[in-house]
């Protein structure tokens, strides 16, 4: 590695590690956005969650409905706070995880579907292995 490099590369870490705390809260609310916001949708619209997971053929739509709701506000508010931020990202990790092959099976989706589908899949993919990393990394 060139002495340049090096040196880019410790100017670098010395700038993240100055602001590693507002960065990760930042990292958390970001990650955390997308569960509080589909969370609050969730609440104020329970019917048409119910008669959506009831489309794709899943049993236990209520109970379903509100078990996804508590966890995405629940642990998604958890994650914003860095109130046990492992097993925050951890639920919200196989809840995504799980979601992603449920609803979002581009595989099986009519050819006109299947692109979006496979975007929602892989972005849904992404965000696990965010919160993966959030877990291991996390020091609570």
């Amino acid at each position: 590695m060139s002495t340049s490099t090096q040196t880019s590369n410790n100017a670098v870490s010395n700038i993240l590690n100055q602001f590693e705390a507002p960065l990760t809260i930042v990292a958390r609310v970001l990650l955390a956005l997308m569960f509080l916001l589909a969370g609050w949708g969730k609440l104020t619209g329970f019917s048409q969650t119910v008669a959506y997971i009831q489309s794709v053929g899943l049993p236990a739509a209520n109970v379903m409905a509100a078990a996804g709701m508590v966890v995405e506000l629940g642990a998604g508010l958890a994650l914003v706070f860095g109130f046990q931020t492992q097993i925050a990202a951890l639920l919200l990790a196989g809840f995504t995880l799980m979601a992603s092959f449920l609803f979002h099976n581009f595989w099986a989706a009519p050819a006109d579907q299947a692109y979006v589908m496979q975007l929602m899949f892989l972005k849904n993919i992404a965000v696990t292995g965010g919160l993966l990393f959030v877990a291991l990394k996390s020091k609570r």
